[in-house]
């Protein structure tokens, strides 16, 4: 259950300013980290800002979402919406200049399917790199497995997530079984559907439970359908006589909607010029922090060798 869940004690925050603080700390972090290194040449000026992080986390977090929506066989949704929040997850603590994107977001797709039992094997889940070589989608795997480790312990070993879909569901039998007032439910699901894709891509994960953003969702799709709901929160939801529940619910559906509309795609410019800055300094802090990069012990004990040194890809190896 949600309420006794790790998720609802650690990963439930209580403002979008709370959030920002401690990505503000990861970009930080690795600044320190890399003048520590004192590589030469090295300086502020090369450093991606927070914004700039920001449109690189957009990008590489819709790339993730096309990635599993093309994914063979058709993957549930419950395993792309952990997908999604473990990518926000690790995130809140680290940088995209110290572990990129591109790699970090297909880990965290390949552990979702095992943590949600969508079993599909490796070879099958690599084979989606449909513009890799075979030799290639076995690199590509090898960097998934090295990578797994960091992100389970960046995770804090928090693997189970709860997602808006089921929430979503039981309120649509709800509607169906004891509010007769509403005809026809199912039509509410289209865009109940693509409010849930919206908010997936949005901190609400991080703000709100799981039921808030599928009830959120629910009466955003009556209320675009011209229909009123006041009724079923009152009587069949029981919010009539607690009125301090019923506008803490609704203050949170206010700050919902504000945050799916405060969503902006990331511009191409932006992102080409980047890429462009994330690759550099990559490419310039990869050999000093090599060994940190998967999962080994902060004390500076290796549990094990790399097995390979990262090989050159793209993002069009995604398609």
């Amino acid at each position: 259950m949600f309420h006794n869940s790790s998720q609802k004690k650690y990963w439930i925050f209580k403002s979008e300013d709370e959030i920002e603080h401690m990505r503000c700390k990861a970009n930080q972090k690795f600044r320190n980290k890399a003048l520590e290194s004192r590589k030469p040449g090295g300086s502020e000026s090369m450093f991606l800002q927070r914004h700039e992080e920001d449109v690189l986390f957009r990008h590489y977090e819709r790339r993730l979402l096309e990635f599993c929506n093309a994914f063979k066989p058709t993957m549930p949704k419950s395993v792309v919406g952990t997908a999604v929040m473990y990518f926000r997850r690790f995130y809140l603590s680290n940088s995209v200049m110290e572990y990129h994107p591109r790699i970090i977001m297909l880990t965290c797709t390949y552990l979702a399917c095992k943590v949600d039992e969508f079993n599909v094997s490796s070879t099958q889940f690599v084979g989606n790199l449909v513009q890799e070589t075979p030799a290639g989608q076995e690199r590509i795997l090898e960097q998934i497995l090295e990578y797994e480790l960091l992100l389970i312990q960046q995770l804090n070993f928090h693997l189970v997530v709860h997602n808006p879909y089921r929430p979503m569901e039981g309120l649509l039998i709800d509607l169906k079984t004891r509010y007769p007032t509403l005809e026809s439910p199912e039509s509410l699901r289209k865009t109940a559907d693509d409010f849930l894709t919206q908010a997936a891509m949005t901190d609400a994960g991080l703000l709100f439970s799981p039921s808030q953003i599928a009830l959120t969702a629910i009466l955003n799709s009556a209320s675009r359908a011209g229909l009123n709901m006041e009724s079923y929160l009152n009587e069949c939801l029981g919010l009539k006589e607690d009125k301090e529940t019923l506008s803490r619910m609704y203050d949170s559906m206010r700050r919902m909607k504000t945050l799916l509309k405060k969503y902006e795609p990331p511009k191409l410019e932006e992102v080409n010029i980047s890429k462009q800055r994330l690759e550099r300094i990559h490419a310039e802090f990869a050999s000093s922090s090599n060994k940190r990069k998967r999962g080994y012990e902060e004390d500076g004990h290796v549990a094990k060798e790399p097995r390979l040194v990262e090989e050159e890809w793209t993002d069009e190896d995604l398609l």
